[in-house]
């Protein structure tokens, strides 16, 4: 499984990259806004951490356009931006769909994401999307089951060999991290404190500070 970070704080992927080896970035309006940036250059910083790499960085398109011509027109815009590391992220909506189908045929790498349904995922595959982002977070905090969810995509993926990837993503906690690797998900997105936090245990610690009791009562030589 590769791990991708969901950021767009420059700071933060620069840790990522260089303490745990992350695998790529996934970005949203959100994310961008709490960077305190405008969306261009913000994301232009975060392409230059990737040069020479062809580490994967979605990229959202703007959430206003609903209909496939506006869609394509700025995909092709960013895209150009960095065409080595942008991936474009378009909703799973009708107009989305079209529009990933366009981009695959244009030699440009789609992320189908706000996918909350087996039957979406299905139709993002179909259209040559290169990730597509079932979210977890939200379902669950609404009561829903996600382990299933993703074993339901990731066995569509399976039956029809497609190659799009299943990103796992609005990741909350590390359990959400391990049962995605388990369902067999290719990709899991999630926040900085999240992979902090997955990456972190209070009995490790507390083993460690046994250990280092032995190891200062112990003759060395």
């Amino acid at each position: 499984m590769r791990f991708f970070l969901d950021s767009a704080h420059v700071h933060e992927i620069s840790y990522a990259l260089e303490m745990w080896n992350i695998d790529g970035v996934t970005t949203n309006p959100r994310h961008v806004q709490a960077s305190g940036k405008p969306f261009l250059r913000v994301v232009q910083e975060i392409g230059a951490l990737f040069a020479g790499t062809d580490k994967p960085i979605s990229v959202e398109i703007n959430p206003h356009h609903t209909d496939h011509k506006a869609m394509l027109e700025e995909a092709e815009k960013l895209y150009a931006l960095c065409p080595q590391n942008f991936v474009i992220k378009v909703p799973s909506t009708e107009a989305g769909f079209k529009t990933c189908a366009a981009l695959r045929q244009k030699g440009i790498r789609a992320n189908v994401t706000l996918c909350f349904s087996a039957s979406q995922a299905l139709m993002a595959m179909r259209m040559g999307a290169t990730f597509v982002s079932p979210f977890i977070g939200w379902k669950e905090a609404n009561g829903e089951e996600t382990v299933q969810f993703i074993r339901d995509i990731c066995t569509i993926r399976d039956n029809y060999a497609f190659s799009t990837e299943v990103l796992v993503a609005a990741v909350r906690n590390g359990r959400q991290i391990a049962e995605a690797a388990i369902a067999g998900a290719d990709v899991v997105t999630a926040g900085f404190s999240v992979f902090k936090d997955a990456f972190d245990h209070p009995y490790t610690h507390d083993g460690l500070k046994r250990f280092a009791d032995f190891w200062d009562q112990t003759q060395y030589e």
